[in-house]
């Protein structure tokens, strides 16, 4: 198998560290050690215990002993505004961490896992698996060799992989009042420390020596240092409170106490921006988008967002992007809830516009011929994003495809159901190219249920339709039929034409898929007839090819050849490439079954360099196959078998069934 490119690096070395000198000198002895048979540590412990601190630190000091580099997977397993992250979207993480192109990505969640084990294979590497909710979040993603080293936080014990997967337990409990001493001279200076003992003393036994919690006040103390020790103490006493989702109730007083007291001292823009992103849906937010959620300027909300990390109430975990811990999302969430909720709504709505229309630059950036769909306008104070050109567009969607799908979910859960179904619409063409078909699947059907509720035929004929484009990349063509067959009748009813040609000309390929290529062709010149009616070149150029496509499937060539001629001359007006490789591919199949070898070979080898130019691997496979199946024919068994062998390979790197028919092919030897 081809290798795959590095994997990205670990998030930062997390700042100032201090301390579990213990569970440092044990991570050692567990993983670097030759001598260890571990592979897998469970760290465990309560919430702000430092169980990521410690995991991150840890993985960049031995980062020489995993020498194929090493990975960090939040799988989000307590975020109390989104769902854990599920095994699909676990691993296709993984996968694009090593870049793995989308073509190599097998449709079936079982494909993927074993592609993501067989790069794995043989690597001497760590994967750092944070925040994880169970062991069965975890279990599918261990490497599955022994080359491979895996380290995962949970606020649980996660005793199943300790049980079943020989995992190595290692509980975090709360600091010890040395170390957590140590962590607040890290912060402000051992003059300070060693001039207070008693008023530090005093700190470290109210913030319970919970790291989270001494990382707030020290950060509070280091920003004034002409207060003093024993005042800082006495306002955490008089700050106290409780955060419901701790089960210890010192701890639960403690820490509210820690994190109200510090938001407090903020100024009140950047207090009320702290509030606002109580109804982030998260994982993190960039400038912009907290500028248009607080609708205010991007200057303005960079200036706050370094006032909240100054104060350790959000983390630049990357250059431009800013992160809650949990506990401190679930306080802002607490303080947006008891406040004017006119005021949460309104900003919930302008960050939703926000995503809603950058993401629908970056949708008709990648593909400027779809169907589209007419927005309401952004609310005031909403900047969207300029997105300049593919790269960026495609960079843009890459990042935020956490915070998008999360948003459909928050969109969707307030009532805000244009926002869920536009929001879906607009994230289609991204998640079909980079192979994130179960989050199309997901998305769309939020998309269904959301348009329901309004009524909106207009969403719900959109909607319908993107779920069966979903069901049709994963082989399910029945729903996919069923899907598809609604969102024609939908579309119909609006006197919307062009959106029925387009999902006419979609039900069409899974009729040919099951093989009733009479009905799939019926469809297709249904889809051409309103194509045409519409003027929509392009759609005119797809329907075209597919019905020449039918017509060779039924043995009518000289339609098959006449059709996709004509597709071919329309694709390159467009100046489409890979709509002109399939044309030529269809060209190729005609001009075989009527016998002319040469001229279906030459279509075949052109249709092969353009895919190739496009990076489309899958169908170069397929036209690669074709050209062998060609030369079989010619009498040229070894040219065929040579061609095979090409396709054979590309097939296998993307985990594809058809690998088995080329397979028994190449199985008849050369004459």
């Amino acid at each position: 198998m081809q290798a795959a490119t590095p994997p990205r690096q670990l998030i930062a070395d997390v700042s100032g560290f201090v301390g579990r000198r213990a569970e440092i000198a044990a991570l050692d002895a567990l993983l670097t050690d030759p001598g260890s048979a571990v592979t897998v540590v469970a760290i465990s412990g309560t919430a702000g215990v430092g169980k990521t601190a410690l995991a991150v630190h840890w993985a960049h000091q031995a980062a020489d002993h995993f020498p194929d580099g090493h990975l960090y997977l939040n799988l989000r397993g307590f975020d109390p505004t989104g769902q854990p992250l599920s095994t699909t979207q676990a691993v296709r993480a993984l996968l694009d961490a090593f870049d793995v192109p989308p073509q190599r990505i097998p449709a079936t969640i079982e494909g993927q896992l074993a592609l993501y084990r067989s790069i794995l294979s043989g690597r001497r590497m760590l994967l750092v698996l944070d925040n994880a909710r169970s062991a069965e979040q975890v279990r599918p993603l261990l490497p599955g060799t022994a080359s491979c080293s895996t380290v995962v936080t949970s606020r649980n014990d996660l005793f199943g992989l300790i049980a079943g997967e020989g995992a190595h337990p290692l509980v975090l409990d709360l600091m010890p009042a040395t170390d957590a001493r140590d962590l607040i001279a890290g912060r402000i200076g051992a003059g300070r420390v060693a001039a207070e003992p008693a008023a530090v003393d005093l700190i470290v036994e109210r913030c319970a020596r919970l790291p989270l919690a001494l990382a707030v006040v020290a950060a509070r103390a280091a920003t004034h240092p002409r207060f003093g020790l024993a005042a800082v103490a006495d306002e955490l006493s008089v700050a106290r409170g409780s955060l419901d989702s701790f089960g210890s109730e010192d701890l639960t007083t403690d820490l509210r106490a820690v994190i109200s007291w510090s938001y407090v001292q903020l100024s009140p823009d950047g207090a009320g921006l702290f509030r606002l992103l109580g109804g982030h849906p998260g994982p993190d937010v960039t400038v912009p988008a907290a500028a248009s959620t607080a609708g205010s300027g991007a200057g303005p909300a960079r200036r706050l967002l370094s006032e909240l990390a100054a104060t350790n109430l959000v983390t630049e975990h990357t250059p431009g992007r800013y992160h809650l811990h949990d506990l401190l999302r679930s306080y802002a969430s607490e303080l947006a809830g008891a406040g004017d909720p006119r005021e949460q709504r309104a900003a919930v709505v302008r960050m939703l516009d926000h995503y809603l229309h950058t993401a629908h630059r970056a949708a008709l950036i990648l593909n400027p011929y779809r169907h589209p769909i007419a927005l309401e306008p952004a609310a005031s104070g909403v900047t969207p994003e300029p997105l300049a050109g593919y790269p960026r567009a495609l960079a843009w969607l890459t990042a935020e495809r956490p915070v998008l799908l999360a948003a459909v979910r928050l969109a969707a859960d307030t009532g805000l159901d244009r926002h869920a179904w536009q929001l879906a619409w607009t994230m289609t063409t991204f998640l079909d190219r980079r192979g994130h078909w179960h989050d199309w699947l997901a998305l769309s059907r939020a998309a269904v249920e959301a348009a329901d509720r309004l009524p909106d035929p207009q969403g719900q004929a959109y909607a319908h339709r993107g779920l069966g484009l979903a069901h049709f990349r994963l082989n399910q063509y029945e729903p996919a039929q069923a899907e598809l067959s609604t969102a024609i009748g939908l579309f119909a009813a609006r006197g919307d034409a062009s959106g029925q040609a387009h999902a006419e000309l979609d039900l069409s390929w899974t009729y040919e898929r099951v093989g009733r290529h009479r009905d799939a062709l019926a469809h297709a010149r249904r889809s051409l007839d309103l194509h045409t009616a519409a003027d929509d070149l392009p759609g005119q150029a797809r329907a075209l090819n597919s019905i020449g496509w039918f017509a060779g499937l039924l043995d009518d060539q000289s339609t098959a050849l006449a059709y996709c001629r004509r597709a071919h001359a329309l694709f390159q007006q467009l100046g489409d490439p890979v709509g002109q490789a399939a044309t030529l591919d269809s060209i190729g199949y005609a001009n075989h079954r009527l016998g002319d070898y040469g001229e279906a070979a030459g279509c075949y080898r052109r249709a092969v360099a353009m895919f190739r130019e496009a990076g489309d691997r899958y169908h170069e496979a397929q036209s690669l196959a074709n050209l062998g199946d060609t030369l079989l024919a010619a009498a040229d068994t070894g040219g065929a078998h040579h061609e095979w062998r090409i396709a054979l390979r590309i097939l296998e790197e993307l985990g594809h069934p058809d690998a088995q028919r080329l397979r028994h092919r190449l199985a008849v030897p050369v004459s």
